[in-house]
């Protein structure tokens, strides 16, 4: 009797909500019965409101059950789950599950499919097509694949990533470095994350493909020191990698070197910001530095360095493999390729939706996300982490692109979606917004360091004025306060505090007791 193939993820969401106990009970519970299985252990699907998802291998495909507590074992097994048998825990097969049919999967194609650490599963679903492709080019038409592809930076600052590797290459030096920033420390965000636990081979090979590009022959992933399982992953991954040529002095037999290591990260969120980052790789406090110089040129030890984020460096290979016009036609405007979102905060359906640039809140909220968890109207969305806009319902139509967000005061940022209903206090989270960047400054600008102190204190008073005019006279200060902040910090910290802040000021003034504002009432 063949045995069946039964797949639990290992994902931190899924391990969090009792995934372990699941594969126990089942191997345990199978072995009782006499039933073989092969249990394999992938990576999340991104549905995480169903987690533990448990998916069954079956003639007709993968079919879902969840989520699944190891108390549900024995009697899924008594309703034929080995056969993909109907019971109320079963969403029927997987792939036609509507959550994610609806999406456009480039970068997270084998996410949930395959076991993350299982090389022969990343090859047959493409896995390396992309660096065979880029050991046959020149570095200059692989810095043009990305150029063409139209791809930007996909941790917030949305820089051209193809212009990024390009100054790279030309800079003159006998060491080059590649960064990849993995300190995902925005609220809600989750993706990179999950890229780093459930398909590492997707970054390594990224990476090794900006080496070639770049001519850099060390790397380094910049971990957050929160993320054990992803730094277990990722080492596990790169010791098979150099185990099967993929890494090392003589890639893939083509002569090319490449070195990669992990480095866990200091555990401050302004060690997001890429100078900060290398500040704190070479062993030194996590403080910004002032450009110029760019890093890309003085960057790393003060070597050429390229720095892109997780999923900038995971989108490279399928560019390779399936050249650029593939990935381009995908979004709109200037904005390329499909973004992982990540719902998170007061949803029905929170986990990681892929599409293309071009979607729109409203659609995330209600298509994917379902709604509120509380059934609630929803009142505010925060796009972009704990420093971005609050966008109210009248801009839910806007699309989701770099452009149209900048254009209406927001950022689209790393894709990460927080959601409020309307139990929220707009006026309580700006001042959350002005703690938040109090704490975490790195002190090396006024504007940043003093600012946000201030920030805290204005609207204090401003929520505790009586009269109107002094409320008045506190909003005009804390106005002031901001385009002080938004104009003269050295960095993105200080310099992006401010939206959460004048965006809560501008669509729900009646949460500071100014006047009249957005409802937030869903349609």
């Amino acid at each position: 009797m063949k045995p069946a193939a039964v797949y639990v993820p290992r994902d931190s969401a899924a391990l969090a909500v009792g995934a372990d106990e699941v594969a126990y009970a089942l191997q345990a519970e199978c072995g009782r019965r006499g039933l073989p299985i092969r249990l394999v252990r992938n990576g999340s699907r991104g549905l995480f409101w169903l987690e533990p998802l448990v998916e069954v291998e079956t003639p007709r495909g993968r079919v879902a059950y969840g989520p699944v507590d190891a108390a549900d074992v024995p009697a899924l097994l008594d309703a034929g789950l080995l056969a993909g048998a109907p019971h109320p825990l079963c969403h029927g097969l997987t792939d036609a599950i509507a959550y994610l049919a609806r999406q456009e999967r480039l970068t997270f194609a084998r996410m949930g499919v395959t076991d993350p650490l299982s090389l022969d599963d990343y090859r047959a679903l493409g896995g390396y097509a992309g660096l065979e492709r880029a050991l046959a080019k020149t570095p200059e038409a692989i810095i043009d694949d990305v150029l063409q592809s139209g791809l930007r930076g996909r941790g917030g600052a949305a820089f051209p990533a193809g212009i990024k590797w390009k100054t790279v290459r030309q800079a003159r030096a006998a060491q080059k470095y590649v960064v990849c920033n993995a300190d995902e420390g925005d609220s809600g965000t989750f993706s990179d994350r999950m890229t780093m636990e459930g398909d590492p081979f997707m970054l390594i090979e990224g990476m090794t493909i900006a080496a070639l590009a770049t001519g850099a022959t060390r790397g380094y992933v910049y971990v957050r020191s929160e993320y054990p399982h992803a730094v277990a992953t990722l080492e596990e991954a790169i010791r098979i990698a150099l185990a099967h040529g993929l890494l090392g002095d003589d890639i893939l037999g083509a002569g090319r070197a490449f070195r990669l290591e992990v480095r866990k990260a200091a555990g401050a969120y302004v060690c997001g910001e890429e100078t900060a980052l290398l500040e704190s790789l070479e062993g030194r406090r996590g403080t910004v530095r002032a450009k110029p110089p760019l890093p890309a040129l003085q960057g790393l030890f003060g070597q050429p360095t390229v720095i892109n984020n997780v999923i900038t460096f995971a989108s490279v290979p399928l560019i390779l493999a399936r050249g650029p016009a593939f990935y381009r036609d995908y979004g709109v405007g200037r904005s390329h390729g499909t973004l992982p979102i990540q719902l998170a905060g007061n949803i029905r359906h929170g986990g990681l939706v892929e599409k293309a640039f071009g979607v729109t809140l409203r659609e995330l909220l209600y298509d994917f996300g379902g709604g509120s968890a509380t059934g609630r109207p929803i009142k505010a969305v925060q796009v972009g982490g704990p420093l971005g806009a609050y966008v109210p319902e009248s801009q839910w139509d806007v699309p989701l692109d770099y452009e149209a967000y900048a254009a209406m005061g927001a950022v689209v940022g790393h894709g990460g979606i927080v959601v409020h209903d309307d139990g929220a206090d707009l006026a309580g989270l700006a001042r959350y917004a002005m703690e938040f960047c109090a704490i975490e400054s790195c002190g090396k600008c006024t504007p940043c360091r003093i600012g946000s102190t201030r920030g805290v204190e204005v609207i204090d008073r401003l929520r505790a004025a009586e009269l109107p005019e002094q409320r008045r006279q506190q909003e005009r200060l804390l106005r002031d306060l901001c385009d002080t902040m938004l104009n003269g910090s050295l960095c993105a910290m200080g310099g992006m505090t401010p939206y959460p802040v004048l965006s809560a000021l501008n669509h729900y003034p009646r949460d500071f007791g100014l006047g009249t504002g957005e409802t937030g009432r869903a349609a």
